[in-house]
């Protein structure tokens, strides 16, 4: 594989975005739990939904 290919973005169900859906779906949860952990209450109550 080329220097150049390597860089280029593929669209669609590739392993790249797999790894990236992946990741920021951590970061959500990581932080969800945070959230409920410092505010004492759950997501959606501590955004006022509910």
């Amino acid at each position: 594989m080329s220097d150049e290919n390597r860089n280029v973005w593929n669209w669609g169900f590739t392993s790249g975005a797999e790894n990236w859906n992946g990741r920021l779906a951590m970061i959500g949860f990581v932080s969800a739990l945070a959230i409920e952990l410092i505010s004492g209450q759950g997501v959606l109550h501590f955004w006022g939904i509910l």
